[in-house]
């Protein structure tokens, strides 16, 4: 069964087949992604790994974690199931602002 692997501190230089190649020395890698921003489409500086097997995915910490890719030291352990989050809040959704300075209003 695949096991999925979270790879962090990764070089912004780092793409989706170096990982897979670095990671291939391992076993075999069904999947490789580099998580990039949504608008400048930069790298995030981590990524996910899933390996084929999860003797391959325990030598694949092994041969990463705390070691040396593309420059920099990254962490390798096993990915953890996403979590359930609050929506999000953003400025336009809380409606109208209130407090500040109010322009002086109250003058006459």
């Amino acid at each position: 069964m695949a096991k999925k692997l979270y790879v962090g501190g990764l070089s912004y230089d780092t793409t989706d087949e170096s990982l897979l190649a670095a990671f291939a020395q391992a076993g075999t890698v069904v999947s490789a992604i580099v998580i990039k921003d949504k608008f400048s489409g930069k790298s995030k500086g981590f990524g996910f790994v899933e390996m084929a097997t999860e003797e391959e995915a325990a030598a694949a910490i092994e041969m990463w974690n705390e070691k040396e890719l593309d420059g920099r030291v990254v962490k390798c352990n096993e990915a953890r199931p996403m979590e359930d989050r609050p929506p999000r809040s953003d400025n336009y959704s809380r409606g109208p602002r209130s407090g500040g300075y109010g322009g002086g209003s109250d003058r006459y």
